[in-house]
């Protein structure tokens, strides 16, 4: 399929819940990415944040590591064992390739990781979809992704915490910062992000406002195995699916690694009984 010159919204009912941003124009060591912003609730809360002040690399709802086989892709400063945050010129940037698809609810891709020199460490196939649940106020985001290495090439998928830094700070993967505030996050045992942080939980929920009061819910679903939920609230608030929270997740030569996770974006305040009735498991396009 063709390029298509159109911006990529995604769409429940005729309204845009989703830009997707395909090739942003921004600073090189923010490692360069295509990514979901603004992401809004079907009464058009913004329940995404982009370039903050506090860290500049966050870029809406995207997948990013920071080690790939010595590559930074999630940008900012790399985690260096023994000296800790180190600016290096190791980023590169994931750019797209070709359409699979193109529709209003959503479409297929294929993109390229690669290094400081351009060349490929990672063939990424991405898929993402909206639809709604028959939850009042509520729709469902899946996003499905396969990352293949080159047929010559092992590639390590890394963190900070391979690297040495302690805290639980295994971040890098599918990851979304969320809007400026202060939400509320639990999963189905568990309440508050020093006891959700680093949890294998089937599900993870947060609960915040919008900049106008608006109330509004996620609920994450789709660890794969040996993910963690890596989640702040404090300093910033986040979510993500964290491949390698405690080791490094190797992808030999030739070999894939895949996911596929599910968010509810709802508006109002969800209950953890509420969670427990809607339909969390990801589906198939």
């Amino acid at each position: 399929m063709t390029d298509h010159p159109d911006p990529v919204r995604l769409q429940v009912r005729g309204s845009t819940v989703a830009d997707y941003v395909l090739a942003p124009d921004i600073d090189p060591r923010w490692s360069p990415r295509p990514h979901l912003h603004p992401v809004r609730t079907l009464a058009g809360v913004p329940v995404t944040d982009t370039l903050p002040e506090d860290h500049r690399w966050h870029l809406g709802v995207s997948v990013a590591m920071q080690d790939v086989s010595g590559t930074n892709l999630w940008g900012g400063r790399t985690y260096v064992r023994d000296a800790g945050y180190t600016w290096l010129d190791d980023h590169g940037r994931i750019v797209h390739d070709t359409w699979h698809e193109r529709r209003p609810d959503g479409f297929a891709q294929r993109l390229r990781w690669l290094d400081p020199a351009g060349d490929t460490l990672l063939v990424e196939e991405r898929t993402v979809a909206v639809s709604e649940i028959g939850h009042a106020g509520t729709y469902a985001l899946d996003i499905a992704y396969t990352l293949t290495a080159p047929a010559g090439r092992d590639i390590s998928l890394g963190s900070p915490a391979t690297n040495g830094r302690p805290g639980g700070a295994g971040y890098g993967g599918f990851f979304w910062r969320i809007a400026p505030g202060t939400p509320q996050t639990f999963t189905a045992g568990a309440d508050g992000e020093e006891t959700v942080n680093g949890s294998t939980e089937p599900w993870l929920a947060l609960t915040g406002r919008g900049a106008d009061g608006a109330p509004y819910s996620l609920v994450f679903a789709g660890l794969g195995d040996g993910d963690h939920w890596f989640v702040r609230t404090g300093i910033y608030p986040g979510v993500c699916v964290a491949l390698a929270f405690e080791s490094t997740l190797p992808v030999p030569a030739g070999g894939a690694v895949s996911r596929h996770h599910r968010i509810l974006v709802a508006d109002g305040t969800l209950t953890r009984d509420q969670v427990h009735d809607l339909p969390l498991t990801p589906s198939s396009r």
